[in-house]
């Protein structure tokens, strides 16, 4: 079962969420917050495994807060859903440490299956957003990729197109086990805590082809 905590400050949006989330049989929604403050003294007694994400709030944004939960509850998956697309607001959450950004105006099933994917430990970024994404090519530091091994730049070629962990160990022949000792070590190498951040950073720093070879 996946313990899910609402934070927003728009009744009406918490409670269509709550209806929308409650039918389905392996989530529970276990607290609602209404502002940045609200969720930080709630989520510590709640402990959810996700957080769905408003950014405007009052108090603290959503950004603000998922910075704070990162640091203090590291394995806490958290979902920005907002109905800002700019791209500031996309690549804070990420630096912040989210584990996925949907816009408000995605379908309902498409935010169900979205809480579940980062229940799983896997990103969830808009479709809308991947694009800018893969559109964003600024030089911020000097890239890292002599510091992966070729197994590593093939398993971060599978991150950056989406690719499970099973799905990962499927194409190149290795165990779920394998793949997630290199998905940790590819984080360590980036410094970074998502793998949200990794497909940033490897996209930023054009370690990966755009147009993977198998068209994915």
């Amino acid at each position: 079962m996946i313990k899910l905590m609402l934070v927003d400050d728009h009744a009406v949006l918490r409670d269509g969420l709550r209806n929308i989330l409650e039918m389905e049989d392996d989530i529970e929604v276990v607290g609602e917050a209404v502002s940045g403050d609200d969720a930080l003294l709630k989520i510590p007694t709640c402990q959810p495994d996700v957080v769905l994400m408003d950014i405007n709030m009052p108090q603290k944004n959503g950004i603000e807060v998922t910075g704070i939960l990162k640091k203090q509850f590291p394995a806490m998956k958290i979902l920005v859903l907002t109905m800002h697309s700019h791209d500031e607001y996309f690549m804070a959450a990420i630096r912040e440490g989210a584990d996925g950004y949907l816009l408000k105006d995605a379908p309902s099933d498409q935010v169900v299956e979205a809480v579940r994917t980062v229940a799983r430990g896997e990103s969830v970024i808009h479709p809308s957003m991947t694009k800018k994404l893969l559109n964003f090519h600024q030089q911020q530091e000097q890239a890292k990729d002599t510091a992966l091994t070729e197994r590593e730049r093939e398993v971060l070629q599978c991150l950056v197109e989406g690719l499970s962990n099973k799905e990962i160990a499927d194409r190149l022949y290795i165990s779920d086990k394998t793949v997630k000792i290199h998905v940790s070590k590819i984080f360590k190498k980036f410094e970074v805590k998502s793998r949200s951040q990794v497909v940033i950073y490897a996209v930023q720093n054009q370690l990966v082809p755009l147009n993977p070879p198998n068209g994915a």
